[in-house]
C-alpha cells in the first residue's frame, strides 16, 4: 500500500502551487503587457546607476526659501559675569523662566556664564536685530554665522520695553533677510522659525500664525506679539520668523510653557514694532514714543453701564497727570477714548501702543465719550520720559565705581500709583540693576524709589546725577522708598 499524503499536507502542497502559479503568470503578462497603457507595472531596476525619471510636478518643499534666509541668521554667545547669593541659585533664560531649578546652597561668588540665543542680520554693513533680554548684562557678545565665521558684536541699543537690541558687527557684504509686513500677517498663514534652539545651529521649525496682536502676558510693557505653534525653544529668542516668501515678519522672543521647552505657543515681536525701534536707535540713540500722560484703564461691562458706554471698548481714564499733554489739551478724569486719529481703541493696550508709535509733537484727534456725548479732543503728543542708564559700563569715569551698572529713571505720577506709593512721592525709580555690580550687592532692587542722595533730595534724573557726582569715589548714602517703607542703604564703591 503506497504512501498517501496528509489532507493538510495536499492543501500546503496545493497553496504553494497556486502561489508559484500566480508569480509565473505575474511575470509574463508584465512582460508581455510591457506597452499597454491600461496595465501599470514597476521596471525592475537594472543596476544602481540607472537613471531616475523625475516626475512631472517637484515635491513641495520649503528648501528655496529656507536656503535664501539660513545665511542671514546667527547664533549669539552672550558672555555675563554674575555673582551668586548662596542659595536659591535659578538658571533662566529672559522670559523662559527657570529651566533647571535650583542649585544647592554656597559661598557667595562671582562665576562666568554663558547665554545662547539667535539673531538677525538685516543690513549688509553688519548691523543685527536680536532680543534685549539675549545680551542682556553681557561683557562680551560673540556671533557665529551660517558659513563658520566667528565676530566680535558690540551693542548700539536696546529696548527693554519691547525686548529689542540692535547689535553691530564689523563686516560688510553679508546676506540679509528681507523685511515683510507684520501688520499683513493672518491668523492660519504658515510660518518658518529659524535659530539656534538649545543650541542646535540654524534648526528651521515650521507651524502657522495662532493669533495676532496678542498681548497682557506680562512679558514687556509693549506687547503686540506674533502667536505661533513652529516649534521654538531656548536659544530661538533673537531669531527669524518669516513667512512663505521669505520675509521676516517677526523676531522670535518667548514661549508659554509650563516645562521650559516648547509646547506649542510661541510669540514673536512683529517685525514692524522691532524696525521702528531700530530705527530710533540709530536716529536718536534711544527709543523715543509719544505720551498723552494719563492713567488708563480697560473698560468692564459695569463701567460702560455706569458711563454710558454702548459696549466694552474704549480705554477709560482713571487720572490725568499735571503739566501732561492730556491736562493741557483738557482731558479729564473718566473720559472714555473711543478712537485715535479715527482708528478704533479697542483697550487701554491698544490706546498705548497706538501713541507710543507716534512721534512726540505729532498731532492727533482723539474721539472720546464725555458725560455720555461724544467729543473730539486735538492733542499735542509728547515725549514719554523714559528712564535713562546712569553708566553704560563698569569703565565710564565719570560716574562714581559705587554706582556703575545701575540704571534710572523719572518717577512720574502713573508710575507711582502703580507701585501703590504715596501721593506726592518725589524721586527717582531704579529700573534696572546690573548683575555682579556694587548696587546690586548693597541690595538695590529694580523698582526701588531713590528719594535721597547722600542727604540730598532728588526728584529727577537729572539731580540724581547731579548729586552722585558731588559724592565723589567714595561710597554713597542713599535713601530709598521700597514698597512706601523708608531704607537707607549704603553703596560701596567698586574694589580694585
Amino acid at each position: 500500500m503506497g504512501n498517501k499524503l496528509d489532507p493538510r499536507q495536499w492543501r500546503s502542497w496545493a497553496g504553494y502551487a497556486v502561489v508559484l502559479g500566480a508569480l509565473l503568470l505575474g511575470g509574463i503578462v508584465g512582460s508581455t503587457a510591457a506597452n499597454h497603457d491600461a496595465i501599470p507595472h514597476l521596471a525592475p531596476l537594472k543596476s544602481e546607476s540607472a537613471r531616475v525619471v523625475p516626475t512631472e510636478a517637484p515635491l513641495p518643499s520649503f528648501n528655496p526659501i529656507v536656503k535664501q534666509v539660513v545665511p542671514a541668521v546667527v547664533s549669539i554667545t552672550a558672555e555675563r559675569m554674575e555673582r551668586t547669593t548662596g542659595r536659591n541659585i535659578p538658571f533662566s533664560f529672559g522670559p523662559f523662566g527657570d529651566l533647571f531649578g535650583n542649585q544647592p546652597d554656597q559661598e557667595p561668588q562671582e562665576r562666568r556664564s554663558q547665554g545662547l540665543g539667535s539673531g538677525v542680520i538685516v543690513t549688509p554693513d553688519g548691523y543685527l536685530l536680536t532680543n534685549h533680554h539675549v545680551i542682556e548684562g553681557a561683557r562680551n557678545i560673540d556671533i557665529r554665522l551660517d558659513d563658520g565665521r566667528e565676530l566680535k558684536a558690540k551693542v548700539v541699543g536696546t529696548d527693554e520695553k519691547t525686548d529689542i537690541a540692535v547689535l553691530k558687527v564689523d563686516a560688510a557684504g553679508l546676506p540679509v533677510v528681507r523685511f515683510g509686513n507684520s501688520d499683513s500677517a493672518q491668523v492660519g498663514d504658515i510660518v518658518l522659525a529659524i535659530g539656534s534652539p538649545l543650541g542646535l545651529r540654524q534648526t528651521v521649525t515650521m507651524g502657522i500664525v495662532g493669533a495676532t496682536g496678542r498681548g497682557n502676558l506680562g512679558i514687556e510693557r509693549y506687547e503686540d506679539f506674533i502667536q505661533t505653534d513652529a516649534a521654538i525653544n531656548p536659544g530661538n529668542s533673537g531669531g527669524a520668523l518669516i513667512n512663505t516668501r521669505g520675509e521676516l515678519i517677526g523676531i522670535n522672543t518667548a514661549i508659554l510653557s509650563r516645562s521650559g521647552g516648547n509646547q506649542g505657543i510661541g510669540f514673536a515681536v512683529p517685525v514692524n514694532m522691532a524696525h521702528r525701534v531700530m530705527t530710533q536707535i540709530l536716529q536718536h540713540g534711544k527709543v523715543v514714543r509719544g505720551y498723552i500722560g494719563v492713567g488708563i484703564q480697560d473698560l468692564t461691562p459695569e463701567l460702560a453701564k455706569q458711563f454710558g458706554a454702548s459696549g466694552s471698548r474704549g480705554a477709560l481714564v482713571r487720572s490725568v497727570e499735571p503739566g501732561s499733554p492730556a491736562e493741557k489739551a483738557g482731558l479729564r478724569q473718566g473720559d472714555l477714548i473711543l478712537e485715535v486719529d479715527g482708528h478704533q481703541v479697542e483697550d487701554s493696550r491698544t490706546l498705548s501702543l497706538n501713541v507710543a508709535g507716534k512721534d512726540p509733537g505729532a498731532e492727533v484727534d482723539l474721539k472720546v465719550l464725555r458725560n455720555e456725548k461724544e467729543v473730539q479732543v486735538p492733542l499735542t503728543l509728547g515725549e514719554f520720559p523714559d528712564e535713562q542708564p546712569v553708566a553704560q559700563s563698569r569703565g565710564n569715569d565719570n560716574i562714581p565705581s559705587a554706582l556703575q551698572g545701575l540704571s534710572v529713571g523719572n518717577l512720574t505720577p502713573s508710575i507711582a500709583e502703580q507701585l501703590k506709593l504715596k501721593p506726592g512721592t518725589k524721586g527717582v525709580i531704579v529700573s534696572g540693576v546690573a548683575p555682579g555690580s556694587t548696587a546690586e550687592d548693597a541690595g538695590l532692587r529694580r523698582g526701588d524709589v531713590i528719594e535721597e542722595v547722600a542727604r540730598h533730595p532728588v526728584t529727577s534724573v537729572a539731580e540724581f546725577q547731579a548729586a552722585i557726582q558731588k559724592t565723589g569715589s567714595g561710597s554713597v548714602l542713599l535713601l530709598v522708598n521700597r514698597g512706601g517703607n523708608p531704607l537707607f542703604i549704603v553703596v560701596e564703591p567698586q574694589e580694585g
